[in-house]
């Protein structure tokens, strides 16, 4: 028996008695890849993406783990809703236009004292004061730096399009504006290299492409060094007292740690290793989240009909922002009808020995995304479920 079939022989087991659709996390798994995260961070704390696993449960647990430190969240309402929950350190990944979360934050002292947001523009400040409605608490204050990798004198530019600021002189003129603003405290600096973490470097079938993404992300890593010392440099002689340096993803733990600037490092994906995680030279992990559809049809020899199952990750739109069937191995999807809504027909030898009611089990393309399709994650240790626990969605959550 292979190592997958183990694995499904085990899930089969575990959920037995639960009707699919159904979803699990293998704790064994997901407490292996937060030791290999910790252990490529070399000593520095880890700050868990929350939009990555969107379960408070396992937040709290990965959390509990040695290596682990604070939460980078993605709406403003979630990071005050994380606070109200006891996490005592949120980071706020994106700049928000939330103005009743941003009230609620100046007019309490513990929220305000937990939770920290994120700007690259002046004009956030004035949002943030606009929607105080009489609260005066200190608002804790992060920047983003721009980490893109830019070409032929800037022609090519290759990198997400987020924050405007890229020089040091632009980052120290924000730090500038936030430390004569009464009402506001500057304690940290984030920048996100998603070019180089959140891009696989080995591409199934495609050599040369993975070679030119390998030659990119060299030089975007070797740039970014250099300028984010740079930067951290000028924005620290503003502001001296500056708590984080936060930068990194899963898929590049080992080289931001690396950097002497860099004092936290942000991941999450890698705890429950989507199919997105497959095509990295840089680390291994093991697929921890999955989620089973029930067999519901057996239209002719190699082919059998899941229900629904049509879960699309965010994202410019292809193949790879699908789930894949994982287990039992040697499935795949129909070309003419992809994962459906309804149903996904499934093609492939494995097919003639399921049966009606069978689990065929998949992995998301990306990590917490999955739990907006499910109230609950059912927590596997060995072929026994553990302990069942809601998702954002369970608990009546869906920031976004």
């Amino acid at each position: 028996m292979t190592p997958r079939a183990a694995d499904r022989a085990r899930y089969d087991r575990a959920t037995a008695h639960l009707d699919a659709p159904v979803a699990i996390v293998d704790l064994e798994a997901f407490d292996a890849n937060a030791d290999d995260l910790v252990r490529r961070a070399g000593g520095k704390p880890i700050r868990v993406a929350s939009k990555s696993v969107r379960c408070r449960a396992l937040l709290e647990r990965v959390l509990a783990r040695e290596g682990f430190a604070g939460i980078m969240s993605f709406t403003l309402d979630e990071s005050l809703w994380l606070a109200r929950a006891g996490f005592e350190d949120v980071l706020l990944a994106y700049p928000s236009a939330d103005r009743a979360a941003f009230g609620a934050l100046a007019g309490d002292p513990k929220l305000a004292a937990a939770v920290t947001v994120m700007i690259d523009d002046p004009a956030q400040l004035d949002l943030v004061d606009q929607a105080r409605a009489g609260g005066t608490e200190e608002i804790r204050v992060c920047l983003e730096l721009d980490t893109s990798l830019r070409m032929l004198g800037g022609r090519v530019r290759v990198g997400a399009l987020r924050s405007p600021l890229r020089e040091p002189a632009q980052l120290a003129e924000l730090a500038r504006s936030v430390a004569r603003r009464p009402g506001f405290r500057l304690v940290g600096l984030m920048a996100y290299e998603g070019h180089v973490a959140g891009v696989g470097d080995a591409v199934a079938g495609r050599p040369l492409r993975s070679r030119a993404i390998r030659l990119m992300q060299a030089a975007a890593r070797k740039e970014l060094a250099a300028r984010r010392a740079a930067v951290v440099r000028a924005v620290r002689a503003v502001a001296p007292d500056l708590e984080f340096v936060n930068g990194g993803g899963t898929g590049s733990v080992q080289h931001t740690a690396a950097e002497d600037a860099v004092t936290e490092i942000a991941a999450g994906s890698g705890l429950y290793v989507p199919r997105l995680f497959d095509n990295y030279t840089s680390f291994t992990g093991r697929p921890a989240a999955l989620f089973a559809q029930p067999v519901v049809r057996r239209p002719g020899v190699g082919v059998v009909t899941v229900l629904g199952g049509g879960y699309p990750a965010s994202g410019a739109a292809g193949p790879d922002r699908l789930p894949v069937p994982y287990l039992p191995e040697g499935l795949r999807y129909d070309p003419q009808e992809g994962p459906g809504e309804v149903q996904t027909p499934l093609l492939g030898s494995p097919a003639d020995d399921l049966l009606i009611g069978d689990k065929v089990w998949f992995r998301h393309a990306k990590a917490g995304e999955l739990c907006e399709r499910f109230d609950s994650l059912h927590l596997v240790e060995g072929d026994r479920i553990t302990a069942t626990v809601p998702t954002y969605r369970g608990e009546g959550r869906t920031f976004l």
